[in-house]
């Protein structure tokens, strides 16, 4: 059975309120995965199918705050609805076949086996904060009780600090292999653009991060008309922003304005920008998305000789790397507003000031 035979769309792409940019590339809100549909019977897929189309949606426009009808960002849908759809095939596996909605009694005994594998308290938080979302779907939909769980697990582990971050003389490295990337790429390549040693591209892309702190899904979308490089600053608008949640005026550097500036110059002789506003593409013409980003920051960590063998290394330890850093020079609202958090409460867990230097403001203080 495929999913043309019952002419359904699979993912949330064509669906009116989603705006697929707001994706990373390669990734999309799948409605029914594979390994559900093997199970499924045709009926039982077209109802799956209804029912699990009218959870995402609810995510995507209401799911966080249903009384400002606030929805969740593409990027937790997307993770959220992997891991209900484990849940609801675990279900039909262990508990009598196919049926929706579940309950709390399905609810508290997939958790518990969760509870009992050998992942990371991250991964264990992560599922259950994911059936906490169901259930309020649920209470929504069909006026269900909310699921209550024993469990009470952190999907950022025990430290609310981010695990891993470059230190300010890593980021200074960094910041000084990215000068050097332009012209040696990690894949062989007859691409001009790649193999020109005087390009800004790699270098801007890197500083701008360095900067402004942003998430793989922000440097894909990221357009020419965010970038004010005359006044060292980038303007996000509520389309474009990862969290959808306003618009944004983030400040950089003079020396990566200075970069932005000639980049943007650079780009306007390449064929690969024609028709498109975006600011960086790959080499293939594409987005970059976590893993091309990933092997960025890996190459620069080689280039500068910084270990990363042991380390949890992405390019969100750039974006942490701003957080810390920012938090211990300025303060929390400063870090708010320059890594775009709608909350304090997310700005918080980079309040980790040593109490040596607590201390010394206190004497300061008098």
């Amino acid at each position: 059975m495929t999913e043309t035979n019952l002419d359904k769309p699979n993912t949330l792409e064509r669906y009116d309120g989603f705006d697929s940019d707001m994706m990373e590339p390669n990734n999309t809100i799948t409605i029914v995965r594979k390994n559900q549909r093997d199970f499924l019977s045709e009926k039982a897929h077209v109802d799956y199918h209804d029912y699990r189309k009218k959870f995402l949606t609810y995510l995507l426009k209401m799911g966080k705050n249903p009384n400002k009808a606030k929805g969740y960002s593409p990027y937790t849908v997307c993770q959220t609805g992997h891991r209900t759809a484990r849940f609801d095939l675990w279900v039909w596996e262990n508990r009598g076949g196919y049926k929706t909605p579940p309950d709390l009694e399905d609810a508290k005994a997939y958790m518990e086996q969760v509870a009992f594998r050998d992942v990371t308290e991250s991964t264990k938080g992560k599922t259950l904060g994911a059936l906490k979302r169901y259930s309020k779907w649920l209470q929504h939909k069909f006026n269900r009780d909310e699921w209550e769980f024993s469990w009470n697990f952190q999907s950022g582990g025990n430290n609310n600090a981010p695990r891993d971050f470059l230190t300010k003389p890593e980021r200074r490295k960094i910041r000084q292999a990215a000068l050097g990337k332009d012209g040696t790429p990690n894949y062989g390549t007859e691409d001009l653009l790649e193999a020109d040693p005087n390009s800004w591209k790699f270098t801007s892309l890197v500083w701008t991060s360095l900067d402004a702190g942003l998430r793989p899904v922000e440097v894909g979308n990221a357009r020419v008309s965010w970038c004010d490089p005359e006044n060292s600053i980038l303007r996000i608008p509520r389309e474009d922003s990862s969290k959808n949640e306003g618009n944004w005026t983030v400040g950089l550097t003079d020396r990566t304005a200075t970069a932005l500036e000639r980049w943007i110059d650079e780009r306007e002789n390449h064929e690969r920008y024609e028709g498109t506003d975006k600011l960086w593409l790959t080499r293939h013409g594409n987005r970059y998305g976590s893993n091309e980003l990933r092997r960025i920051l890996t190459d620069l960590c080689e280039r500068a000789g910084i270990p990363h063998e042991n380390r949890q290394m992405s390019w969100y330890s750039i974006r942490h790397s701003v957080g810390t850093h920012m938090t211990k020079e300025r303060d929390l609202a400063a870090t708010q507003a320059q890594l775009r958090h709608q909350s304090v409460e997310t700005t918080i867990k980079y309040d980790n000031v040593p109490v040596e230097d607590r201390q010394d403001a206190l004497d300061n203080m008098g």
